[in-house]
């Protein structure tokens, strides 16, 4: 497997080095792909840098949904309602092999968060501002009804349900995929590059970013006459290294979400119910697993490590067995976990699950731009005003003008496709490959959820391998991944590419070795840099199934 890859990054580096961007985005998950992509498809020149992995931080740790926050409704934030609820529709259109319907169940319970008349007319408002129509609107139902859709639930106290529509995503491919398109447009973006300082003209205001090329420990210089930080949980730390920490600041809050198998918890539909204490969990099904979140606790720990704890999963698995009573979900069930930070805007007196998931943007006197907040579904809309503000600010300094946003019509790699019917025929057209290829068949469902049409040629060069089949479709993967989406380490495909961390967690230890052998030859690594790396996975499976292997 030989690939021209590390040939590539330095060209890109000396490229990054040499020109003058007019923006600059620091922060490779949801929020500053799409900026690049806006940006960069409006006709500016445009760098991207993130210091790990293109959604390595939140963008691959949410409840994986693009969803319009029913229970924001509860908090009369209608205008985030609205927009979100609308994006939805956008961006189910624009990738739906990415955004895939998900009919959601709401049981209404005796002493609940929503009651039945509430939740019908909150359900009904919920439609109109999210513009949903058809088959997709609201249905209310009965206790039998409810009872009939999901049998596993707890039958006493139960008053009936909603019956909506959510969308479900992978969001660290959804950022993947932006940042391919962005790319298309002449953006320049790279991972595992740290900004470690900034730049400054006579004036103090800034003009650049000092780089650190994590992978070959080179450190450039990039000038930009704006740069956006969009770095999440890490946005007040660049504050602090421009000196203009003051006013506002984040809060974060961990969420938490546990992996079973879809054996152990086969609910039909994806249910959104009530806890005790007075919070709402998500349970998704989703191919061979389901998995349950979140939590919103407050966290002040490292925030370049975070993970799931006892109490974590102890909460989780209560949740769950009170309203599934006869599932007796345990501790050993768990056969994977993640934990991110969602970066929320700090407000005096509030808990974490009540503060605003609204966006919102800081200028420092530096000229520093920051967003944080937000919520993954509003991401479009988020770049847009950034964008919006700074070719705003060209206009008025330099006269230059761009082009309106038109991220909406720009469809994701991957497809086109016409709707959920054309995924839909393209998957069973796959499903004979799959046969063929004699890989168990939920890998045709993976594989067009993961990469849309670009499955056509991971399987093309899988058929090149003497392999057995799972070992040489993760081997095919890895080869697209390198050659398209900047894979540099295992963990990029394991975790943000593949999901398998999370999803197909059993398949690691079958492929592992493979993988390494072939970035080993790609990337010309020593024996120690391959035992580094594999350690690494390791430790990284070690955490994501952190009590199966702590009770063994």
């Amino acid at each position: 497997m030989n690939s021209t890859s590390s040939l590539q990054r330095n060209h890109t580096i000396d490229q990054m080095e040499r020109q003058s961007f007019d923006l600059i985005v620091i922060g490779g998950g949801i929020t500053g792909a799409g900026i690049a992509l806006d940006a960069a498809s409006r006709g500016m020149k445009v760098g991207l840098i993130e210091k790990e992995d293109f959604a390595s931080g939140t963008s691959s740790r949410s409840t994986k949904l693009i969803h319009g926050g029913l229970r924001y409704l509860k908090q009369f934030e209608i205008a985030l309602v609205r927009e979100v609820g609308r994006e939805r529709a956008i961006v189910h259109e624009l990738a739906p092999h990415l955004v895939l319907a998900e009919k959601m169940l709401l049981p209404l319970v005796e002493g609940g968060t929503f009651g039945k008349l509430a939740t019908s007319f909150g359900l009904k408002v919920y439609d109109f501002l999210a513009g949903v129509e058809g088959d997709d609107q609201r249905v209310m139902l009965n206790k039998p009804e409810t009872m009939q859709k999901e049998p596993l639930l707890k039958e006493e106290g139960l008053l009936g349900s909603g019956f909506y529509a959510e969308y479900r995503t992978d969001d660290a491919r959804l950022t993947i995929e932006l940042i391919k398109m962005a790319a298309q447009k002449q953006a320049l973006s790279l991972n595992y590059v740290e900004a470690t300082s900034f730049l400054y003209d006579d004036d103090q205001k800034v003009i650049g970013v000092r780089c650190r090329d994590l992978e070959g420990q080179r450190d450039f210089d990039m000038t930009s006459a704006y740069i956006v930080s969009a770095a999440g949980p890490w946005v007040d730390n660049l504050r602090k290294k421009d000196n203009s920490f003051e006013g506002k600041r984040l809060f974060l809050s961990k969420g938490v979400h546990l992996v079973v198998s879809r054996k152990r918890f086969p609910i039909n539909h994806s249910v959104y119910f009530d806890v005790s204490d007075g919070r709402m969990i998500f349970a998704i099904p989703r191919q061979e697993i389901t998995y349950i979140g979140t939590t919103d606790t407050p966290y002040d720990g490292d925030i370049n490590h975070v993970l799931t704890n006892s109490e974590d999963e102890t909460y989780l698995l209560n949740a769950v067995n009170e309203m599934f009573p006869d599932i007796h979900l345990r501790s050993e069930d768990v056969i994977s976990s993640w934990a991110g930070l969602r970066p929320l805007i700090y407000e005096e007196g509030k808990s974490a699950s009540e503060m605003s998931r609204k966006d919102e943007i800081f200028e420092s006197d530096t000229g520093l731009i920051s967003i944080a907040g937000g919520k993954l579904t509003g991401y479009r809309k988020m770049a847009q005003r950034i964008v919006d503000l700074v070719a705003e600010r060209f206009e008025k300094t330099q006269g230059r003008s761009f082009q309106e946003c038109h991220t909406d019509a720009i469809a994701f790699g991957g497809g086109p496709f016409q709707g959920s019917a054309g995924v839909n025929s393209y998957l069973e057209a796959l499903k004979m490959k799959i046969r063929e290829s004699q890989l168990p068949e939920f890998y045709a469902s993976y594989l067009v959820y993961n990469y849309g049409r670009q499955s056509d040629a991971i399987l093309q060069k899988m058929a090149q391998y003497s392999d057995a089949p799972e070992i040489a479709l993760a081997r095919a993967e890895v080869w697209f991944g390198v050659e398209n989406e900047l894979i540099l380490r295992p963990l990029d495909f394991f975790s943000r590419r593949s999901g398998r961390l999370y999803f197909n967690i059993e398949t690691i230890s079958t492929v592992l070795d493979a993988v390494l052998d072939d970035l080993s030859d790609c990337f010309d690594w020593s024996v120690q840099k391959r035992q580094e790396e594999k350690e690494l996975v390791q430790q990284h499976l070690h955490e994501a199934a952190h009590f199966e292997y702590s009770k063994t």
